[in-house]
């Protein structure tokens, strides 16, 4: 899948990148993060989902940034939609940033240097986890593993929310999850498609995990994980154009 234009090989600032952070009752650190965001040089997009805290007062004092706003909270994948499909307006590339605060937007720099030098590529913050919760790590490792059974890239770290996507074809690539999900198949419907998925090595801070907002749910998320993987794998097995070179398809008992 291609868009006819050159590969980017400028600084994070060129305009043809945006940030785009999603948020869900994050008011004691979104703004942190944005003012950090803004420092990058591109446009910044926050993406209210429907947040009942005081995310929305935050956001108001940062000036210079775009902000949209579900009404109601429909998942972290339907702001990434959001915040997506109103970047394409004015760039090519958007870097996510999660707004928990456990990244540094300025090394955003890192993964913009990941993109290989002539493909257009998805890249993955790959999080140094050495002081994680084991929740975090475990959970890594589960959708590591499904993700590479779904067709997808073998990564490191599935689940991080700092990226780097070019924006056209992402959007094309019909994913159905808006919750979590769908950073695990935006991977495994980019691979399908041959859209390159690299890694980088970022820092992530955990040492504020008390106050840190996670609205991931254990139980509930891995049932939806259950049902993504389960619709994802499924859709490969029985289409043959999906099978990698030599491979047939596994029989499941």
């Amino acid at each position: 899948m291609t868009t006819g234009r050159e590969p980017v090989d400028g600084r994070l600032g060129d305009p043809r990148f945006a940030v785009i952070i999603p948020t869900y009752n994050h008011g004691g650190r979104v703004a942190a993060v944005a003012r950090g965001a803004m420092r990058l040089g591109c446009p910044v997009f926050v993406v209210d989902d429907g947040s009942t805290d005081d995310t929305t007062q935050m956001l108001a004092s940062v000036s210079g940034i775009h902000r949209l706003r579900h009404p109601l909270n429909r998942g972290k994948g339907a702001a990434l939609i959001t915040g997506m499909r109103e970047a394409a307006e004015m760039a090519d590339y958007a870097v996510t940033i999660d707004a928990d605060g456990q990244h540094d937007p300025a090394e955003a720099y890192k993964l913009m240097a990941a993109i290989p030098a002539k493909r257009r590529a998805i890249v993955v913050g790959r999080r140094e986890m050495t002081d994680a919760p084991w929740t975090s790590r475990n959970g890594r490792a589960f959708s590591n593993f499904w993700v590479r059974v779904s067709g997808g890239p073998a990564l490191a770290d599935s689940q991080s929310g700092f990226r780097i996507y070019p924006l056209p074809e992402t959007l094309e690539l019909g994913i159905v999850a808006r919750r979590y999900q769908f950073e695990v198949e935006v991977l495994a419907r980019a691979a399908w498609q041959g859209i390159p998925v690299v890694e980088a090595t970022i820092s992530a801070d955990y040492g504020s995990t008390l106050s840190r907002v996670s609205h991931f749910h254990p139980f509930v998320d891995f049932l939806r994980n259950f049902g993504t993987f389960g619709r994802l794998i499924t859709r490969r097995v029985f289409t043959p154009a999906l099978w990698s070179p030599g491979e047939k398809p596994k029989r499941f008992r």
